[in-house]
């Protein structure tokens, strides 16, 4: 599953707005709004999920899963769950 922070951290990665993930992604913008808006984990069917991970994948995000390893090997991000949020 993916969360609304990593999505939110994917587009500034790509320094892209939600409009234009909506593009890449063949995803309405309404959907993208509706997922980032989820509290956490997103929320929407498995079509979509697929798509928009398609699309941040083809873009050069890799999303990690919590406690997974990178598979990438190159540089990234990776919040710690230390600190304050």
């Amino acid at each position: 599953m993916i969360t609304s922070g990593q999505m939110r951290a994917a587009r500034a990665l790509l320094q892209i707005d939600q409009r234009q993930l909506a593009e890449l992604s063949g995803l309405s913008l309404p959907t993208i709004q509706r997922m980032e808006a989820s509290e956490a984990v997103i929320r929407g069917n498995i079509d979509s999920f697929e798509k928009l991970i398609r699309a941040l994948n083809a873009a050069g995000v890799e999303l990690i899963g919590e406690g997974a390893a990178s598979q990438g090997g190159g540089r990234g991000v990776r919040l710690s769950g230390a600190g304050e949020r």
